[in-house]
């Protein structure tokens, strides 16, 4: 027997890899604009499964995949100007959108590896928006969940070529 040839994936990906953004167009044409702030992002796609056992299968139990639902939860500081205090724009879409009817209440975002891996994908999603709260020492966080009405589609990452997300700076070491 020999021994398998170790892999030459050895360094661990970073959970803060995932950006998230949100479609701000209002004329159909998207207006993708970073969600800021992210301090906790939990993708999640779940199966639904259901028991299809026959005489078949002599005992043993079979399971089928029947529908998928996708969600993503993520915790945010909540950012405001510094000069005029109004909230971020982005995070205001979501909240706008948790607290309406119909069309309205939903939102187009979408999500992928800032660094470039083939991990992007886009759907529609319907908002809850829930503050924290909290004593008198601690920042305003939200905890925002985007539950996916009709499939996530995987799409190629906006950052695959290697350049830097938009509206993204790279800080450089002051000597």
């Amino acid at each position: 027997m020999s021994t398998p040839t170790p892999p030459a994936e050895t360094v661990t990906a970073l959970a803060r890899r995932y950006r998230l953004e949100l479609d701000m167009g209002t004329d159909g044409t998207p207006a993708w604009t970073m969600v800021p702030g992210i301090t906790e992002f939990t993708p999640k796609i779940e199966p639904t499964q259901q028991d299809v056992t026959t005489y078949d299968a002599e005992g043993w139990s079979e399971q089928a995949v029947t529908m998928l639902a996708w969600s993503v939860e993520v915790t945010l500081a909540h950012r405001a100007h510094p000069e005029t205090g109004k909230f971020n724009a982005a995070q205001e879409a979501l909240r706008k959108a948790s607290m309406r009817f119909g069309a309205d209440s939903y939102v187009t975002v979408r999500y992928y590896d800032r660094n470039g891996a083939d991990d992007a994908y886009q759907g529609r999603a319907l908002v809850t928006w829930e503050p924290d709260g909290g004593g008198p020492d601690e920042v305003d966080t939200i905890k925002v969940a985007l539950t996916g009405s009709g499939p996530l589609v995987e799409i190629t990452n906006p950052v695959a070529d290697g350049s830097p997300p938009p509206a993204s700076k790279t800080l450089k070491a002051v000597s």
